[in-house]
């Protein structure tokens, strides 16, 4: 069975990205879900210095694994004032210490939420254009705007944004 990993590049306990990561992944038929939380892989900020005198860290190296050996990737961006979180900058600068081409061309389904109408445009627009130069394969992906008004009760309550996920999804799985 093919496994993917879903997570969300935030760091928040009450993440609203792993929240729509999650049930993205949930909608993906006959895989095995693997679902990621940053907070289980601390890391200290990357710089340089840090890895000079200590190499790379062992979360580093666990969370890479975690991607190198999915089938599809899952991710949900949250977005710190028009960019990727701190925390999953963090894991990815790490990452591409270890391999440039990080994504290893591994299928991707790239989603971005927020509270406010643009749902993290931003940050998704950010990843489209960079992550193909590491090795992203980015099949599909899709915004939700307004989390807290258009995901209730465990699903996106706007048929025609319920409609567009779904699509994704579709694509998605068609690709792994």
């Amino acid at each position: 069975m093919k496994k993917i990993i879903a997570f969300a590049g935030s760091n928040s306990k009450n993440s609203i990205n792993k929240v729509l990561a999650t049930h993205t992944a949930n909608l993906v038929t006959n895989v095995e879900v693997s679902i990621l939380d940053l907070n289980d892989f601390p890391l200290p900020v990357y710089g340089i210095d840090e890895e000079t005198e200590n190499g790379i860290p062992e979360n580093a190296k666990r969370f890479f694994e975690e991607i190198k050996t999915a089938d599809g990737i899952v991710l949900s961006l949250a977005e710190h004032n028009g960019n990727f979180s701190v925390a999953f900058k963090n894991v990815f600068d790490w990452m591409s210490r270890i391999e440039q081409k990080l994504w290893s061309n591994t299928p991707m389904l790239l989603l971005s939420t927020s509270p406010g109408g643009r749902g993290g445009a931003s940050a998704l627009g950010i990843a489209k254009n960079g992550f193909p130069h590491m090795g992203g394969n980015i099949v599909a992906d899709f915004s939700l705007p307004k989390f807290y008004d258009n995901f209730k009760d465990g699903n996106i309550v706007d048929d025609a944004l319920n409609s567009e996920l779904k699509e994704a999804v579709m694509t998605f799985e068609k690709s792994i």
